[in-house]
């Protein structure tokens, strides 16, 4: 396995990441997944699990099964620059897509994405409009972000509160809290994911989901097209990551869909 520390730029943004290819860089191109995390929540100096190795270690996973896997972390997150805006976040993502598009490494036939929670919201949104990505599995996808509506969680501004965990770094930023706030209707999954299809599209969540409720997968399913699959994990919670169940289940659906596993990767274009 070949691991490279990546950047790329959005909107004059740089968001960084890595990737993670099965052999050798160039020799041959490989099926490819781009996994993209959800909003953080929680406090900067929340104590971490010490067996979780994040997104990371589920690059690697993916990757040991054949496929190239670009993990990044949108504006705002980590070591990217920026601050969280959901609008920003899918031009990011569109920005990944254009990053590996290019890279000889890259089987642009079969170009996944692996989104969670709003990670899922922002792939459902740019899928549905860019045609070069070939199947999507979108795990604890809210089917719109009815919960940010009013502005405010547990009684503190999303502002103040995205500020407080470090996700908003400048003090100007947003130049509009409305219109900050009114891009995540822009980017509500029950508007776009009937644009997927024919393209193959796995919903996946837990059946106690307790951040976004079960009922959001069953009515994205409900409007999907076709070629469309949907997977409730009984007893399973939000954070989808840490269930090996789910897991298992996105890898298999990968190989069955995204050409790796068992099938040979192409030595050319």
């Amino acid at each position: 396995m070949v691991v490279r520390v990546v950047a790329f730029a959005a909107d004059e943004v740089k968001i960084s990441g890595q990737l993670y290819l099965p052999g050798d860089a160039g020799a041959v191109s490989y099926p490819t997944v781009c996994i993209c995390h959800g909003i953080p929540y929680g406090t900067p100096d929340a104590n971490p699990d010490p067996d979780d190795g994040g997104y990371p270690a589920l690059a690697e996973r993916i990757c040991r099964e054949g496929f190239a896997v670009l993990v990044f972390r949108f504006r705002g997150v980590g070591d990217s620059g920026g601050n969280f805006d959901i609008l920003g976040w899918t031009r990011d993502l569109a920005a990944a897509v254009d990053y590996l598009w290019v890279l000889p490494d890259v089987d642009r036939s079969h170009l996944a994405l692996v989104g969670f929670s709003g990670g899922a919201a922002v792939s459902v949104y740019v899928a549905a409009q860019d045609a070069r990505i070939s199947s999507l599995v979108a795990c604890a996808c809210p089917a719109e972000f009815d919960s940010l509506k009013d502005g405010f969680v547990g009684g503190e501004s999303i502002i103040d509160y995205y500020r407080g965990i470090g996700i908003i770094r400048d003090r100007d930023f947003p130049h509009s809290d409305q219109e900050w706030l009114d891009n995540f209707s822009l980017v509500s999954p029950i508007e776009y994911i009937s644009g997927i299809a024919p393209r193959p599209l796995l919903l996946l969540h837990g059946s106690r989901d307790e951040v976004v409720d079960v009922s959001h997968a069953y009515r994205l399913h409900d409007r999907a097209g076709e070629h469309k699959e949907l997977v409730i994990i009984d007893g399973a919670g939000h954070r989808l990551r840490r269930d090996e169940r789910a897991l298992m289940v996105i890898i298999n659906w990968l190989k069955s869909h995204c050409g790796g596993g068992s099938n040979p990767p192409k030595s050319g274009r």
